[in-house]
């Protein structure tokens, strides 16, 4: 499985997002290799399909797509049980790396 982590530098809920992605690998059992993306211009994000800061992509698909579709240098936001937060829970991404294993 490619496992890719987008961010921007200066962002604060990127190295939340690598701790919780390093965990539900290893909940989920899998030892996959993260690729690290820094995007750092505009033409960089709309050229990469980067909705926002941080991102995970399991083998090239964003398991949490973005209603509005939109690229750019932002911020994002999750849904999450306990509400709105800068990175899913462990949990959720737990299931996403499941679902993308099973395709």
């Amino acid at each position: 499985m490619q496992i890719q982590l987008l961010y921007f530098d200066g962002c604060p809920h990127w190295s939340v997002m690598d701790e919780r992605l390093r965990l539900a690998l290893a909940v989920a059992g899998r030892c996959e290799t993260i690729e690290y993306l820094l995007v750092e211009t505009p033409e960089a994000a709309d050229a990469h399909r980067f909705a926002g800061s941080p991102s995970i992509r399991l083998n090239g698909r964003d398991p949490f797509p973005t209603p509005s579709g939109g690229y750019g240098l932002t911020c994002r936001v999750y849904g999450t049980p306990d509400g709105p937060a800068g990175a899913p829970t462990v949990e959720q991404v737990v299931v996403a790396i499941r679902e993308a294993a099973a395709v």
